[in-house]
């Protein structure tokens, strides 16, 4: 009797544990200012791929979902200090961030690429790029890439969002900008963006990383399994697809 009270006991923790997140709100950060995935409406309401994403995934998990935004440069911060429980924000793995939270299997992937405009004489290399103006967001992979590969031979301006280094690229006050293809790709389909153009082919798949995942706070393994589960289940009842072709004619996984 005594072997079989413990294993109740221990039966009810394991699901209190595993349950705690969907008694109440699990709380989604995103950044909110890089549409296609996560965008402020003109109504003031937070849409995007990565707001579909995590309200799906929360739906799966028995989660209420409520959607934060944070600045991109503080959103990890924001989560170590426990502001929400996970980060839904187009967000790469490397090796610093993996310092501060867990990550979840990617959610989708894209390769960075150039825009500008197609006439520019512009070759991926740091002679090919010399004397040029080169732009993308502050504290992103991309951002770290342009530094490592081209400081010195051309000049790099960062802005604190994409859309701040789109309005550049149109000011013509940047020559070319590196960002993720799917953010170029929802650019190039706006009134703006019509006279530019990808520049080059893309980045290779893993410089910088391709892949984008869900952050949670160190040594939440329960909630990155949760969140795996989830992942691996809209993508099995059509619902990843669904909300894939609401934003894109072709597969993003």
């Amino acid at each position: 009797m005594h072997h079989i009270r413990l294993a109740l006991l221990l039966l009810s923790l394991l699901l209190i544990g595993g349950q705690a997140f969907a008694q109440g709100n699990l709380r989604i950060a995103t950044e909110g200012a890089y549409p296609p995935f996560n965008n402020m409406d003109e109504n003031g309401n937070i849409v995007g791929f990565d707001v579909d994403i995590a309200r799906a995934l929360c739906k799966d998990m028995g989660a209420t979902c409520k959607i934060i935004t944070n600045e991109w440069d503080t959103i990890l911060d924001g989560l170590v200090d426990n502001k929400y429980d996970a980060v839904v924000s187009s967000m790469a793995l490397t090796d610093e961030r993996l310092r501060k939270a867990d990550f979840t299997d990617y959610y989708y992937r894209s390769r960075s690429t150039f825009v500008g405009d197609p006439n520019l004489v512009f070759v991926q290399t740091r002679e090919g790029v010399r004397g040029l103006i080169l732009g993308t967001q502050a504290g992103t992979v991309q951002a770290r890439y342009l530094e490592d590969n081209f400081m010195g031979s051309a000049t790099i301006r960062t802005g604190n969002t994409t859309k701040d280094v789109f309005e550049m690229l149109t000011k013509g006050e940047i020559d070319a900008m590196l960002t993720d293809s799917l953010a170029i790709y929802e650019f190039l389909q706006t009134e703006a963006g019509r006279p530019f153009d990808f520049l080059g082919d893309p980045l290779p798949a893993q410089n910088p990383s391709s892949e984008a995942r869900i952050a949670v706070r160190k040594g939440e393994k329960a909630l990155v399994k949760s969140f795996n589960q989830a992942i691996r289940n809209i993508r099995l009842n059509g619902v990843y697809d669904k909300i894939n072709r609401k934003y894109f004619p072709f597969s993003i996984y």
